[in-house]
């Protein structure tokens, strides 16, 4: 984390990305798997393999009207909660960062936390719901486990490639005055 030292000879902290691009990449992560997998491709919702889970949930058969509609309510939960954690990642970022909101938009290390947080988001989300609770499978049927641990691969595939990312960035001070042109392109 960089530090400045402002005119009063203080030196204050840049404000830490991490939380608020790890909030935002998992809510974003989380939207990413409910739009695609549960509502445009109609692969899996909130409990349709309730049927094999190991938690002993009632099986809510997706292919009834009474079964869809209390997938379509967790579905809406699951919904829920991503959306808390893109307002929380967006209401912290908003309470860290006052000034230089676009040099922090445009930065490596912001966007490498929120590519982060979305891996966090796959490879915890797969392991409990998939794995554990054994709920629901990323695409049910004979190769589910295939699909699941490809879920699993991608979550660990982003998350590698958010903390390389995040690395590769350059720390963020959105207070620290500028030198040039070169440091606009952050």
């Amino acid at each position: 984390m960089a530090t400045t030292v402002r005119a009063s000879g203080t030196e204050t902290a840049a404000p830490s990305l991490q939380l608020p691009g790890t909030l935002l990449g998992v809510g974003l992560g989380g939207f990413v798997d409910g739009i695609l997998l549960h509502q445009l491709l109609q692969w899996h919702h909130m409990l349709t393999s309730t049927d094999h889970d190991h938690i002993g949930v009632r099986y809510y058969d997706p292919n009834t009207v009474s079964g869809l509609r209390m997938n379509t309510v967790w579905d809406g939960v699951f919904h829920t909660v991503c959306w808390l954690a893109v307002l929380g990642g967006l209401a912290v970022l908003y309470s860290r960062v006052t000034t230089g909101r676009r040099q922090v938009w445009t930065s490596r290390v912001l966007w490498g936390w929120v590519l982060a947080g979305w891996g966090l988001f796959n490879l915890v989300e797969g392991l409990l719901d998939h794995q554990i609770l054994g709920i629901h499978h990323v695409h049910g049927g004979p190769y589910q486990v295939w699909w699941d641990m490809g879920f699993l691969l991608l979550g660990a595939i982003l998350l590698a490639g958010g903390w390389l990312l995040r690395r590769g960035g350059r720390s963020v001070d959105p207070a620290a005055p500028r030198a040039g042109r070169a440091d606009r392109a952050l």
